[in-house]
This record gives structure tokens, sequence and C-alpha cells, in this order.
């Protein structure tokens, strides 16, 4: 291929990823800004004060008929539905990745500027038709996700981690930083929280495991879920937290809101980032320790990211037992590494083995996730902290996923393996009355 013909490839490309590829797939873009600012001057009233969703549906899709209808040009009908069906998600959704967010197979939406959106099905990302008018279009869409919560963003804060009304995870991301465009990435949260069942039924663990992990949370142990990006922490946090009794006093302390518990007796704290003066901002190491005065039996961080490791330590060690979070990690082992390092973001001159006898003594558990490439989400260790020999902390897997290979349909294959080591923490929950069949840990497979 010579270079002149390779230019031409890449001109042609531009073509249909950049603005020439909405204009040619919409002849009706400049009609429907028209008529979204006409509904707009005709209902906002009725669109600001948020009323019934369903009789703004019918309000709005009466109004953007009669609109429609009184233009000077020749539509076809599935087009004039076509149109009205966008201008109804405009006013009362989030625009065009409204059918997104309603479409129960997809589990993440991430939008690259206002010419490419891609979406996670089944775990695997799919590019969509899906395209916004301009970066303007964007930047709407992120403000109405923003603007209820009292977040902002700005060329002075280009950043936002926020929450859809159904607990979905947004960060937003805008110019000068993300040169593609205004970019979101939404998480979506199924509408009835996945149950340990459900997990059971993916393969992501065993009957076994469920069991051993309701008696943990039960048993009031400290456990922390970690793994990387997407990987399914907070959904197995989710689950673990549903295992909490009824009658305890609940803390949930979060960035952005997204935990679903189900118990009746929940406080929900959310972190607030400085204003538009730089100040005013309450961290989640502020939540941590202001929720240590409010009597709590529980404590559930929803990530650990920084110096509140140290408060969340000290919680764990001074009576919280049965506290629960999550953090980002490679492995079980990488998980305390990364704990010892946000310990030292705290200020604190603490020498590294007195760390690490508080990680020892407050953690109990940890419970790591993985994403494997058929995008399947697997528990892959279940580890007890035993303890400190000399400087080291002492580690040992209980259960573990043991990969053996891939299928021709690309579906990774594999086994749980228990190590047949009996927990030293199985006293504990003996005492507290829960009662594990002693088989549960020989060595075997599932």
């Amino acid at each position: 291929m010579t270079v002149f013909s390779r230019f031409e490839e890449k001109k042609e490309k531009a073509k249909t990823t950049g603005p020439d590829r909405v204009l040619r797939r919409d002849p009706y873009q400049e009609l429907k800004v028209n008529l979204h600012k006409l509904l707009v001057a005709e209902l906002g009233d009725m669109l600001r004060a948020g009323n019934d969703q369903a009789l703004d549906a019918h309000r709005v899709e009466s109004v953007a008929w009669e609109l429609l209808e009184k233009q000077p040009v020749t539509i076809p009908r599935l087009e004039k539905q076509r149109i009205v069906a966008e201008l109804v998600q405009e006013a009362l959704g989030f625009g065009p990745i409204t059918p997104f967010l309603e479409d129960e197979e997809i589990t993440e939406i991430m939008v690259n500027g206002p010419y490419q959106v891609y979406v996670e099905r089944r775990g695997k990302l799919e590019l969509t038709e899906v395209t916004f008018r301009d970066d303007a279009h964007v930047m709407h869409i992120i403000e109405k996700i923003v603007a209820p919560l009292g977040r902002r963003i700005d060329e002075s804060m280009p950043m936002v981690d926020a929450r859809l009304p159904d607990g979905s995870r947004v960060n937003a991301i805008i110019p000068p930083l993300a040169l593609n465009g205004p970019t979101i990435t939404i998480r979506k949260f199924f509408r009835d929280p996945l149950t340990i069942d459900d997990l059971i039924r993916f393969g992501s663990l065993t009957p076994e495991i469920a069991k051993f992990l309701e008696a943990c949370v039960r048993g009031r142990l400290n456990i922390v879920v970690s793994g990387g990006t997407g990987s399914g922490k907070t959904t197995l946090l989710n689950i673990l937290s549903s295992f909490i009794p009824p009658d305890e006093r609940i803390i949930t302390i979060e960035d952005a809101a997204e935990l679903q518990l189900r118990q009746e007796h929940v406080i929900r704290l959310e972190s607030r980032p400085p204003n538009i003066e730089g100040k005013g901002a309450i961290t989640i190491r502020d939540l941590v320790r202001n929720a240590l005065r409010m009597r709590p039996d529980r404590i559930v961080v929803g990530e650990v990211r920084g110096g509140e490791a140290l408060d969340m330590l000290q919680a764990m060690n001074t009576g919280h037992d049965g506290s629960l979070t999550t953090g980002h990690a490679n492995t079980p082992r990488d998980m305390l590494a990364r704990i010892e390092t946000m310990v030292l973001m705290a200020g604190m001159e603490l020498p590294v083995k007195a760390i690490r006898e508080q990680i020892a003594s407050a953690i109990d558990l940890i419970v790591h996730t993985g994403r494997f490439k058929d995008g399947s989400r697997k528990v892959t260790h279940i580890t007890e902290v035993q303890g400190m020999e000399g400087d080291v902390i002492v580690l040992q897997d209980i259960f573990i996923f043991q990969q053996t290979g891939v299928n021709e349909q690309g579906k990774v294959l594999g086994r749980f393996v228990s190590s047949g080591i009996r927990p030293k923490f199985i006293d504990r929950l003996e005492a507290a009355g829960i009662h594990l069949d002693p088989r549960l840990f020989a060595p075997t497979t599932w």
C-alpha cells in the first residue's frame, strides 16, 4: 500500500467517525435541535419540576408530535416516530444513551466524545451506531447528571464522579484533559440487585464457597474485597452486605453512593467535593471518623483509596468487627501492600512493622475477584490473614480458582479448589454459634 493510498484510507475513516458521520446518518439533526428548543420553551416548568415520569413522558410525547406536525417539511412516518422518541429521551432521560440505560443486558456505557459510544454487553465491548450532535450535546448530558447532586464540572474542575438516580456510577472528564471531547463512563447496576444465587448460577463461585462467605459475614469477620477495575468488587460487596443481620445498625461510606443494601437500619454517607472556591470538601476519611461517633454495628466503606485506610484499620481494631470494604489490587498480597501504602498517605510517620501489625490484627479475610478474557467474573482467591511472622504478614489461601484452559468458543475453563487448610478463625465462628461442616475444608475441587 502506497503512502497516498494510506492517506486516503485514513481520510475516509475519519469521515465515518467524525462530524460527517453524524450529518450523513441523520438529515433531521437541525430540525431536532429546533424542536427541542421549542419543546423546552413549551414545557420548561414541567420538566424542571420533576413530576411523575410516566405522566411527563405522555405529555412530552404529545407536545412533541404537535410541534413536529406543524413543521413545513415532509417526513416519513417512521422517521417522525424516531424523532419524537429522541425528543422524549432528550427531555426526560439522558439523550442518545437512554435506551442503553434501559437495556438490562448492557452493564457499561462509554461515551468517547460525541461521535463514538461503546457499550459492554455480556462482558464484551461493542461499538454502537449512537452519536451525539457535538461536544456541547455531551456536556449538556453531563450537566444533567451532576447538577441534581450538587456537583459541578467545568475547566477549573474538569473531572467528576457522580451517580444516576438508580445508583449507577458515573465518571465524566472534559477538555482540556480529555482530548477526544467530553467523555462519560457509566457503570450500570441491576435494578434488582444480584444475589448470591445469581453468582452461583454465573459460575462466579460455588455453593460451598457461598456458604462459607455467609458464615464469615454473620460471624463478624473484617473482610476486604480486592480486584481489578470491573472485576465485580462492588457487586460482591453488595451481596456480602446482604448477609448482615437485619437487627444491626449499618453505616455505608462512599464517594458516590451506589451500594444497594436491603436492610432497614442503614445510614448512607457520601463524600462531597470542594465548592467553586475550593472549600467545603468532605473526604471519605472525614466520614469514616464521623461514622465512629454514630454507634455503628457495621461500617461498610465502598472503596479505600487513601489515608482513610488508617482510620478504617483503627475502627476494625477498636471493637467495630464485621467491617467491609473494597480496594484495587492484582492479588491478595498486593492488596495488603496497597493498604500499607495508603496508611502512609495519611501523613502519620509510623514504622512499617507497626503498620503491618495493624493490618494483620484488623483484617481477617481477603476475597479477591478477577475478570477473565471471556468477560466472566469469578472469585479467584479467598485468603485468610493469619498474623505476623517476623516482619511479614502471613497469608493462607482457603479456596482458589484454577484456570485450566479456554474452549473453542473462548469461554474460560477452570475449577474451584479447596486448599485443605482449616482457617484459624473457625473457633471465632463456633463461639458465635456458626457451625460449618469440616468437610468443607477437605482438599477437593468443584
